[in-house]
């Protein structure tokens, strides 16, 4: 995986940006797209009795009804960005309309216990006595399967009238994983797993990348997120240039918005929920991946790794004082109390999930440090918007 770095700007109107991102980003586009075939939690799904091709036919043809009637419904800016990725990267749109869904789709448990998300990840955000220069800081190690890696990119974005951002995302996402726009407002996305399977719209990506255009900071993006239809469940890290920070955490049809404890300065989250309203909807913690999961994980607790993780980052936290960029890096790069990294680790190293990426975002500086890799051995790239 070659250096992080800006690859592709996308300004102007929706369709403009998509035809940017498409065109720029055209072979990475049709890369993730083959790389379906190699996707085992994608191909359970296929019946024994259907050859491939009729398989992503049909399933491409299902994601269009279902995510571009909900685009069309709620975020029209977004469907039109889409169909001008679609245009740039000479592909069909249905083809991008499943990769869009797939983040939603496969973060609902419906069938979870069988098929689950494409990623786990850990994040902290540190803001006044606790951060070591006293601004706010986010870092997160994005835990995903490496069969997806090679499609990350960083983009600028520039929507007319809007806020300009910098935007971590995978080729084919209309939507933004991390990202920090010219505001200093920043958020970040782990995964959840909910049960609340709602009705389809526009995925939780889609409402991070409408965030950081038109807000600038914490309670505003909070308030817009939340009060927008969305599909799939998640835990988003928060900053802004002022200092605030929050951990909102969401489903299809709740959210719950987590501040820092009174005199305290910091905050972290994994994949698992804190307030008691979002865990009636988290996946039971005694559930278990069936024999029907990709081998690798067939018959783990789902929140095992996720509870582990947030318990060995309260631990170390709980050991810091001030802490800075490198600090983060090293309790993110952390492999437990026998040094043994495994999938229950911070950085994680397993056979179906391992840390891919990691991002550390600075609002007042309007500035992301960016790594491609595990993060025991991240060589950051520094990107400032």
């Amino acid at each position: 995986m070659s250096e992080a770095r800006i690859e592709v700007v996308c300004q102007g109107n929706p369709r403009e940006m998509g035809l940017a991102q498409g065109s720029g980003l055209r072979a990475r586009i049709a890369g993730a797209r083959r790389a379906l075939r190699q996707l085992e939690a994608f191909r359970l799904r296929q019946p024994w009795w259907l050859p491939y091709p009729l398989f992503l036919h049909f399933a491409e043809r299902r994601a269009a009804r279902l995510l571009g009637g909900a685009l069309a419904e709620h975020a029209p800016a977004m469907a039109e960005r889409l169909a001008g990725m679609a245009e740039g990267a000479v592909i069909r749109p249905a083809a991008l309309h499943l990769l869009n869904a797939m983040e939603a789709a496969m973060s609902s448990v419906g069938d979870c216990t069988a098929v689950p998300p494409p990623g786990a990840c850990s994040a902290i955000a540190v803001r006044g006595r606790r951060s070591a220069t006293g601004d706010p800081i986010i870092a997160r190690n994005f835990d995903y399967l490496p069969l997806i890696q090679p499609f990350y990119g960083v983009r600028e974005s520039r929507p007319l009238g809007q806020f300009r951002s910098m935007d971590f995302t995978v080729a084919p996402l209309c939507g933004t994983i991390d990202g920090v726009n010219e505001r200093g407002l920043c958020i970040t996305y782990n995964y959840a797993f909910t049960t609340d399977c709602g009705t389809p719209a526009p995925p939780i990506s889609m409402a991070i990348a409408d965030a950081l255009a038109s807000c600038d900071t914490v309670a505003h993006a909070a308030h817009q997120i939340a009060s927008r239809p969305r599909w799939g469940g998640g835990l988003l890290m928060l900053a802004d240039a002022a200092g605030d920070i929050a951990s909102l955490e969401l489903s299809s049809t709740r959210s719950r918005l987590r501040r820092c404890p009174s005199g305290e300065d910091i905050l972290f989250h994994t994949n698992a929920f804190f307030c008691p309203e979002m865990r009636e909807v988290e996946i039971s913690p005694k559930a278990v991946f069936t024999p029907r999961a990709p081998a690798a994980i067939a018959g783990i607790r789902i929140l095992e790794s996720p509870e582990l993780r947030g318990a060995r980052l309260a631990d170390l936290l709980g050991q810091a004082d001030r802490l800075g960029p490198d600090e983060l890096s090293a309790i993110l790069a952390d492999h437990g109390p026998t040094k043994q990294p495994d999938a229950n680790t911070l950085c994680i190293h397993s056979p179906y999930w391992q840390t891919t990426a990691c991002v550390q975002l600075f609002p007042r500086a309007r500035r992301m440090r960016i790594a491609y890799g595990t993060a025991c051995s991240a060589r950051y790239q520094d990107i400032v918007l």
